[in-house]
């Protein structure tokens, strides 16, 4: 029986050039790899995961990597392999079908057998090699598997049609009629929050906990002291915990334990934008120098490590090194006694918690906020992080996965813009800016946008996430510093998610174009996940737009999108806090504020006016051409401002201190 051997020394993907070199007979997900399914009637072995993936690795090393293994998976399956950040079309599916089949969560990896029509009969996550856990040996499933497929297909039919018609079922339907929204979902999603926030540690539920971070913005914005405390304390025992890198800066993807204490250690860019922006966002509400000392932390460890010359933002770091997980970032007693003074040593066990039992599978450290310094030891301590990361910089680095994605890099865009706003770092601002040029420059071509580049490549069409989250980056930026190339860059998008991704007739946006590969389903779904809705975020940014230029397009498309989803909202208002920030700005629009004037005094304007997250602020100096009808407003020579919301504007005005709150 024919095979192609393995294929995955052409790709991008350092994820899928991992298992370039396995004996396993891997094939991209493309025509060849399903045609070969579909010709020889074999079953398709479906295995999803990412570069920084730990358990992705175990299962590589113990099974992927075994020749007996590899022969049986040859034999028996067309084995495709698929990187979940280059194709979450395919993970959004499979995942969905992985808890619909087997009534449990998904992750990664996630390990489906698939009719060669790409239907699945079949799944889990991790498998071992040898029978453990309660977990069949892998090699020993698969022929079990592959038994059933061939003796049983009747039953895989029958389960097949019925698969399908539960995962068309779970689109949303077309509404009868058009909503009329209210603030009560709005309401009920910070009561149920409420009802989940651990008042001790902070956050939601128990362990593992994840950041969140679309809950945390929606609580932050909100009029109620105690929601914003709810967010406040999260960040505050986040920013304390292991969860984030107290000697590097950055955060980890989630905490093993319910105190943030001890983390699984990759560090993703899709994590750490959103929670520059909300740390940003907490400093400036309650002035505490936590938040500002993690927003600079983590703002250096991404111009450090994670942005590109070209200046494009890495994907993610990974969790092991060196072949064991969190080995580049903790500490054992000998190591320390090396590196530190007895004074210092005694500093680093006050504030990092290394006088107490070792932390990390009995025998390490990890450092976590234990104690509070005062402003003599504040300095101390300072100079022995500098000793504990040059000395760390001396280890195997873990892995970093340096394909450019457009929507992770959007989010960092947005987060690193906007606390360059808040606290008025050139630096950062200039970081956001060569990501978006990178991205216009590189990631758009004729009109379609790209997906995903690696080492000067970019392919795979882009999804209704890249869109949404670049439009509402590209806003963000804007407010930080008004370019053309921006505007004009974001009406584009605007017109692409209507063209390409819109249902025109039910409302709401298709995660993949009208035009992508035919797949076993279509997702349009509401739902926040580790990242924010792309309906959600769409919405959102398109009634801004609308304001902003006053496009009716726009704000109909985000109206349509709410009514499409307000049932859900309202029946279970729980996962939905972006579509709540988009229903939130449709019930009270924001404050506009377009400055014209000389560009000098009109910094004094912008510093004076924040970052408030109810208004949108436009600092527009004299000079710019071209700008549309409603921004361009006549030049004077000093600062004026003209105030609007929604369709109600002011007379212009001079005087600064009537619009500050």
């Amino acid at each position: 029986m024919s095979t192609l051997g393995n294929r995955l020394s052409a790709e991008t993907s350092p994820y899928l050039l991992q298992h370039a070199g396995n004996p396993v007979h891997w094939q991209p997900w493309d025509d060849a790899a399903l045609t070969l399914a579909r010709h020889q009637n074999r079953p398709i072995l479906l295995s999803i995961g990412y570069s920084a993936c730990h358990w992705c690795h175990v299962m590589a090393h113990e099974s992927f990597e075994d020749e007996g293994v590899a022969a049986v998976m040859n034999r028996l399956f067309v084995n495709i392999k698929v990187d979940r950040e280059e194709r979450p079309d395919l993970d959004q599916i499979y995942q969905t079908a992985h808890q619909m089949l087997t009534q449990r969560s998904g992750g990664w990896p996630l390990t489906m057998f698939l009719a060669p029509d790409g239907t699945p009969f079949f799944g889990g996550t991790y498998f071992p090699r040898e029978a453990r856990y309660g977990l069949p040996g892998f090699a020993d499933l698969c022929e079990r598997v592959a038994d059933a497929f061939h003796n049983r297909s009747a039953d895989i039919e029958t389960q097949n049609a019925e698969l399908r018609r539960t995962l068309a079922s779970t689109v949303p339907a077309d509404p009868a009629e058009a909503a009329e929204f209210d603030s009560e979902p709005l309401a009920a999603a910070e009561e149920s929050l409420a009802r989940g926030f651990d008042r001790i540690h902070g956050g939601f539920g128990g362990a593992p906990k994840f950041p969140h971070p679309t809950d945390l913005a929606f609580l932050l914005r909100r009029r109620d002291a105690g929601a914003r405390q709810m967010a406040l304390t999260t960040l505050t025992r986040m920013s304390e915990g292991g969860i984030y890198d107290q000697i590097g800066g950055g955060f980890c993807r989630y905490s093993v334990d319910e105190r943030w204490e001890i983390p699984h250690f990759e560090k993703m860019l899709y994590d750490n934008g959103p929670l520059l922006g909300l740390s940003a966002d907490a400093w400036a509400q309650t002035g505490d120098p936590l938040y500002a000392r993690v927003a600079e932390e983590t703002a250096t460890w991404v111009l450090r490590e994670m942005q590109a010359a070209e200046g494009g933002y890495y994907s993610s770091l990974d969790a092991d090194s060196e072949g064991e997980e969190g080995r580049y970032y903790v500490w054992d007693r000998d190591q320390l006694e090396r590196l530190l003074t007895p004074q210092e040593s005694a500093l680093a066990a006050r504030r990092w918690g290394f006088d107490g039992p070792p932390n990390f599978e009995n025998r390490h450290w990890h450092a976590r906020i234990a104690g509070d310094l005062d402003a003599v030891d504040a300095a101390q301590i300072a100079a022995v992080r500098a000793k504990l990361f040059a000395a760390r910089e001396q280890r195997v680095r873990p892995g970093r996965d340096d394909k450019v994605l457009t929507s992770w890099n959007a989010l960092m865009i947005e987060g690193m813009a906007h606390a360059a706003r808040v606290f008025g770092r050139g630096k950062w601002l200039a970081s956001a800016q060569g990501a978006m040029d990178f991205l216009r420059r590189t990631m758009w071509r004729d009109g379609r946008l790209l997906a995903t580049a690696k080492d000067g490549r970019a392919h795979l069409d882009a999804y209704l996430d890249d869109h949404a989250f670049l439009l509402a980056a590209l806003l963000e930026l804007m407010q930080a510093d008004y370019r053309q190339e921006d505007m004009a860059f974001a009406v584009e998008l605007a017109d692409t998610l209507l063209a390409r991704f819109e249902d025109a007739k039910a409302g709401g946006f298709f995660f993949t174009a009208h035009d992508h590969e035919a797949l076993i389903h279509r997702p349009k779904s509401g739902h926040d996940n580790a990242t924010p809705a792309g309906n959600g975020v769409a919405a959102f940014a398109l009634q801004r737009l609308g304001h902003l230029l006053g496009d009716r397009r726009y704000l109909l498309a985000a109206e349509k999108t709410l009514s499409l989803f307000w049932p859900q909202m309202r029946r279970s208002p729980n996962g939905f806090c972006s579509l709540l920030l988009a229903l939130e700005e449709a019930l009270t629009p924001p404050d506009i504020i377009i400055l014209r004037g000389p560009r000098e005094p009109m910094k004094k304007w912008r510093e004076a006016l924040g970052a408030n997250p109810r208004r949108l602020v436009l600092a527009l100096p004299n000079g710019l051409r071209g700008l549309p009808d409603t921004l361009a407003k006549a030049e004077t020579d000093q600062v004026n401002a003209w105030v609007c919301r929604g369709v109600t504007c002011l007379a212009p005005t001079t005087n600064l201190k009537e619009l500050i709150p």
